[in-house]
């Protein structure tokens, strides 16, 4: 998408519908990122709460 927009050669309408794509695609890439990071949050926690302290009697 990026090359074909910055190549040019497109009508404006071509190049509005690529632009278009890919902020859908951006949006898609940026919810996944989220979902990793959530899910890599929970299993810190999770391990971190799985390990016995050092303070624990």
């Amino acid at each position: 998408i990026v090359e074909a927009l910055e190549g040019g050669g497109q009508t404006l309408e071509q190049a509005l519908t690529l632009w278009e794509r890919g902020e859908v695609l951006a949006q898609v890439c940026q919810s996944w990122l989220d979902n990793a990071r959530e899910r890599l949050e929970t299993a810190r926690t999770a391990q971190a709460d799985a390990t016995p302290s050092t303070s624990d009697p």
